[in-house]
């Protein structure tokens, strides 16, 4: 006798995760003897800073260290996010009662959605944008709307055009400056603009910032502009900006009424973050401009042999977009990015993401992540050069 069980049906309403599933077939390549280059994840491939590890290390050494932790981090991360936004966006934020340390910031979006979205409520999500807003909010049973983006208005929403929508069951709308996937920065007359948007339509403002200081000279937290904390939150992470991605450690910042319904919904799915986990990413937080400075010089450089790869593809790119990614426009000869996406992989081995994964609006564009040596790239421009049917 056979035993099958239903999955619940909210899971009709999401699909696994692109890259996981294209993972497992670049891993079937690469069993088949296929030796693929993938340009698509990312996953920083630098390590934290020297201090970093070994302050996780002198941690994990002591036996008192490994029980349960609390649900709010200790007062000492929370103090470190402080004086970090102090010192990079020149945001006063109180460590006791709006910082909650989180286990990356991908959790967050999924624990802010639990906690505010409910069926009958309607989220917006940019398009472009990255999967998991849809997907979280998808599975509250919320109506989730896109906005579209598009590289004539600089990636930025037309908040006007949206003015003109019905919002009054909006609760709240998912930003992403600088934005993924397309590197476009966002500047204060724009977060100005948005604040009074939220305001005047009665919406929650959630902006996931992870990528402000790789290829940023100017970075900025959208707390940073005046009344914006009596409408918005903001998520933040050390993946990115302290190379920490397997090491799971982000924020959410705001009002403490914000913050205390998510809180209560975390409180119930974990039963804390790993007490040595915690004091290194203190130790990770002290990092000053000098740490940025290398980061970026390493990925610029990346940055250009990468548009080198983009000139051969004939694709077209801002040269000033910023973030881990290039974001590139296809070939007109190219219905999608998908098949350009494809046809590369089949023919030369190499993997780049097509545009289409963010939404509809990322169709006819492709991304190439910078988090590879640039031999790496060097190989997939000599791969494609010598072996491609042409593009």
């Amino acid at each position: 006798m056979s035993f099958t069980i239903s999955p619940a049906s909210r899971l009709q309403v999401v699909q696994e995760y692109y890259f996981s599933t294209k993972l497992k077939q670049i891993a079937a390549l690469k069993a088949s003897g296929i030796p693929v280059l993938n340009l698509g994840i990312g996953s920083p491939d630098l390590a934290p800073s020297d201090a970093t590890i070994q302050a996780l290390i002198t941690s994990a050494q002591k036996k008192e260290n490994h029980a349960y932790q609390g649900y709010q981090g200790i007062p000492a991360l929370r103090e470190a996010f402080a004086q970090f936004y102090h010192k990079q966006y020149q945001v006063e934020l109180n460590p006791n009662s709006e910082i909650l340390p989180l286990m990356g910031s991908k959790e967050g979006i999924m624990h802010i959605a639990m906690a505010y979205l409910e069926k009958g409520d309607i989220t917006l999500i940019p398009n472009p944008g990255y999967p998991t807003y849809q997907a979280a909010c998808a599975l509250t049973g919320a109506e989730v709307q896109s906005y579209e983006l598009s590289e004539a208005n600089g990636w930025l929403p037309d908040l006007d055009a949206l003015a003109k929508r019905d919002l009054s069951q909006v609760k709240i709308m998912w930003v992403n400056y600088p934005h993924m996937p397309t590197g476009a920065k966002a500047d204060k007359a724009f977060f100005e603009k948005l604040r009074d948007f939220a305001i005047a339509h009665s919406i929650l403002l959630v902006n996931d910032n992870p990528y402000s200081f790789i290829l940023n000279d100017e970075p900025i937290s959208m707390l940073s502009i005046p009344g914006m904390k009596d409408v918005a939150l903001e998520l933040n992470s050390l993946s990115k900006s302290h190379n920490m991605a397997g090491w799971r450690i982000g924020a959410v910042m705001g009002k403490q009424e914000f913050l205390a319904p998510i809180l209560t919904f975390k409180s119930n799915m974990d039963s804390g973050m790993f007490l040595p986990l915690q004091e290194a990413a203190v130790e990770a937080l002290k990092a000053d401009s000098s740490w940025f400075k290398q980061q970026n010089e390493i990925y610029s450089s990346r940055q250009k042999v990468v548009f080198q790869l983009m000139d051969l593809l004939k694709c077209t790119y801002d040269p000033k977009q910023s973030g881990m990614f290039v974001w590139a426009k296809i070939p007109a000869d190219f219905a999608s990015g998908y098949e350009l996406s494809d046809k590369i992989l089949s023919e030369n081995a190499v993997f780049i993401t097509p545009g289409g994964i963010f939404g509809s609006q990322g169709n006819n564009y492709i991304r190439i992540s910078l988090c590879a040596p640039i031999s790496l790239f060097e190989t997939a421009i000599n791969r494609i050069k010598t072996q491609s049917n042409g593009i």
